[in-house]
């Protein structure tokens, strides 16, 4: 491994650019670090700068070991490990601000600002949006400013110079980096991954519901995915946004059923193949969606789905779902029907079981209830637990009281407060006790179109639960009972349904319509950053090339021809600067060999192995009466050796100088 000569040792102008580039770097990462370990990193940061200006001795290593294993100590009981995307970087850049305390050469001040790149770079790992990509250019062109100010042999510069260069060589790189953003073949799947805890903290859908999570969900105003319909969107009272089918019910806790997700039920539709069992008619809804990574498997789509991704699967009981949990920015094509009839030819004895099922010996007034509607049709069943929630005090709110044991007869006899996922369990709950199957769908209800870019917004405020059953000769149908209470919240959303909407997330609600406004512009700004940066996947970069080029490429074409190009442009660009300065040199060399000539005739030879200045020293003891011209040609043949730029003046006063010798 080659290893970094120093020149020279950086002064204490160096040391404060790369204090304020450090500075700059921990800015990028401080919302994501304890409290503990951002502040240690600024008392290193301080106690570097103190030892510089007071001119105190850099501590030794018997003093920087303990702290070393004490910080190690540190992040491994703040991050429970010393593994993991947290731990990891927290670790390291604690590690980076300790190396401060060992910056004495240029070495050192290489080394801890090509760590300072790499500890930018991480600040992706938590954080991707535009802003972010923006805010990095600043300890970016910092840190390449203090490269240039520690390289530079004249040691301490302007500020001006050192600010102009670094943003000179980064805008020069910028059409190489798009170049090579554009052209470099994407994979794809990544060469590695990031830990597991990368992905702990994304909010979305999971996989049960108990009483409360969906209305905990709702307060969330992050974004879920965006959609672009081909044509024009659905009615608001059609997007509903299929995700997790849940089937069993512990007496806490709806679940999806295991047997579906572990592989039994999961089919492949093949192109213009519907999924079994579903008959739809009419035309269909066409639409792109860009899921935001909730690391779990479930693709929102509308009911019903018609079409689905090339590699996605779905479950018996229609659920989209991927093969990995999505972890990174997924964009895909589907299409649903929303006139579809599921299953009607009826249901196995399986899943007629699994879909009645009931916890025992719970909630005996619900099952009471239930038990008092069998002699009734199905359809009236279902009628009349909809008059109930409609006709009954029952109240649509986002703080629903806490239920007991038996917490669909808290619900139903005593509390009547509820979010969607209150009525759709009770409903279910008691469908099922009257021996109509029933089940729990998970999704979104709704969206909001941004009118900057016309494309749907569905945000974690819009999850919503609702119940399907099974009747004779119909299949499943979709039965929404928080409609029966709040016709508003299918209509119009959950910010015009609910009379406490303070609780809502800010972007949710439309007491502001200004902040509104401008929300939508600077979504519409990140969406267009997640599509083309962000969501520059393979697929992405093929259907761009082929709409530039006319050509049906492939990746294997992308690899040839991009190695065809990179060759060809370093061969091309090696041979202009070989040749400019084979030029440049064989100018002024040719005016230098008039020179030696010159003296080679009064009796003066260069040896091979001579310097100019040495044999201009010999030159002038031998021909003192030409000691003031000699070095005067001297000096200039060496400035114009080592020049940056020649010009053609400066040739010629040099061609005109040994003239007159």
């Amino acid at each position: 491994m080659a290893q970094i000569k120093s020149t020279h040792n950086p002064g204490n102008h160096d040391l404060y650019w790369l204090i304020a580039s450090f500075a700059s770097v921990l800015a990028l990462h401080v919302a994501y670090l304890h409290n503990w370990v951002s502040l240690v990193m600024a008392g290193f940061a301080g106690w570097r700068l103190m030892v510089a200006r007071n001119g105190w001795v850099m501590p030794r290593l018997a003093i920087l070991i303990p702290i070393t294993l004490a910080a190690a100590i540190g992040i491994a009981v703040s991050y429970h490990g010393l593994f993991g995307r947290d731990a990891s970087v927290a670790l390291f850049a604690i590690m980076l601000s300790l190396k401060l305390m060992e910056t004495h050469t240029q070495r050192d001040y290489i080394i801890v600002i090509f760590l300072g790149y790499f500890l930018a770079a991480n600040a992706f790992l938590f954080n991707q949006s535009i802003a972010m990509g923006i805010f990095m250019a600043v300890p970016i062109t910092l840190l390449t400013a203090t490269l240039v100010g520690v390289n530079h042999p004249n040691g301490a510069l302007d500020w001006r110079f050192k600010a102009k260069t670094a943003s000179m060589l980064l805008t020069q790189a910028l059409p190489l980096m798009l170049i090579f953003f554009v052209l470099f073949p994407r994979l794809p799947q990544p060469l590695w991954g990031v830990p597991q805890d990368a992905y702990s903290g994304m909010t979305g859908l999971s996989d049960n519901m108990a009483l409360g999570n969906i209305s905990k969900l709702s307060l969330s105003g992050a974004t879920a995915f965006r959609v672009e319909f081909q044509g024009k969107p659905p009615a608001k009272n059609q997007l509903y946004w299929r995700g997790p089918v849940l089937t069993t019910y512990d007496g806490r806790t709806w679940r999806i059923n295991s047997y579906s997700i572990n592989g039994i039920g999961i089919n492949n539709i093949q192109k213009d193949q519907l999924p079994e069992g579903l008959v739809t008619t009419g035309t269909v809804s066409k639409y792109t969606v860009t899921l935001e990574p909730h690391n779990k498997q479930w693709l929102l789509m509308l009911d019903m789905p018609t079409a689905i991704p090339p590699e996605a699967m779905i479950t018996a009981e229609l659920q989209v779902i991927s093969k990995e949990p999505v972890r990174t920015r997924m964009r895909y094509e589907a299409s649903s029907s929303f006139n579809y009839t599921l299953q009607a030819a009826g249901l196995s004895e399986r899943e007629q079981r699994i879909d009645l099922q009931l916890p025992k010996n719970r909630n005996p007034k619900t099952l009471a209830l239930a038990e008092s509607w069998k002699n009734q049709s199905p359809e009236n069943i279902v009628n009349t637990a909809l008059k109930m929630y409609r006709e009954e005090p029952f109240v649509y709110t986002l703080s629903p009281p806490p239920l007991g044991e038996n917490a669909m007869d808290d619900f139903l006899f005593t509390t009547r407060r509820g979010f969607c996922e209150h009525y759709s369990s009770s409903f279910v709950y008691l469908m099922r006790a009257a021996g109509v199957p029933a089940r729990v769908v998970t999704g979104y209800l709704g969206g909001e179109i941004n009118p900057n870019d016309n494309y749907m917004i569905v945000r974690q405020s819009d999850a919503h639960a609702w119940a399907e059953v099974w009747l004779q000769n119909r299949g499943w149908v979709r039965i929404d009972p928080t409609g029966a209470v709040s016709p508003d919240r299918i209509e119009l959303g959950v910010a015009e349904s609910v009379n406490d909407s303070e609780a809502l997330p800010l972007l949710s609600r439309r007491d502001y319509p200004l902040l509104r406004k401008l929300y939508l512009q600077w979504d519409a700004v990140n969406n267009g950053w997640n599509q083309w940066v962000l969501g520059y996947n393979q697929d992405r970069q093929l259907q761009l090339l082929r709409y530039l080029t006319g050509n049906n490429f492939s990746w294997q074409d992308l690899v040839i021809a991009l190695f065809a190009l990179v060759t060809a442009s370093l061969l091309a660009l090696s041979y202009f600067l070989l040749r400019s300065q084979k030029i440049r040199r064989d100018a002024i060399q040719k005016i230098y060999d008039q020179f030696l000539n010159k003296l080679s005739k009064a009796g003066l030879t260069r040896y091979k192995q001579e310097g100019p200045v040495d044999f201009s020293s010999r030159a002038v003891r031998r021909l003192p009466a030409q000691a003031k011209l000699i070095v005067q040609i001297t000096d200039a043949y060496t400035q114009l050796r080592y020049a940056s730029k020649i010009s053609p003046a400066a040739i010629k006063a040099f061609k005109e100088l040994v003239n007159s010798l």
